[in-house]
């Protein structure tokens, strides 16, 4: 799968059904070495607070807590 079909999909956790966000406004953390994915980097706030200069650190997924890429989301399972 490329990485422009993965824009569009929300994040979805599992355990909760907590909706995190989309893949887009995500940034990926990868390792130097290998290439790989290591985490998503979601941030907390929605665009508008940004608007105002106000940003957050959000939160990191790691990778390996994905269980699922479907057609329009992405389930994790996070406690």
């Amino acid at each position: 799968m490329r990485l422009s079909e993965l824009g569009q999909k929300e994040i979805v956790n599992l355990n909760n059904g907590g909706r995190l966000g989309l893949i887009l406004d995500s940034d990926f953390l990868v390792s130097e070495d290998t290439g790989k994915i290591i985490s998503l980097l979601v941030p907390e706030k929605r665009l508008s607070f940004k608007l105002f200069g106000l940003d957050s650190n959000g939160f990191e997924i790691p990778w390996n807590t994905i269980r699922k890429i479907g057609y329009d989301m992405i389930i994790i399972e996070l406690d």
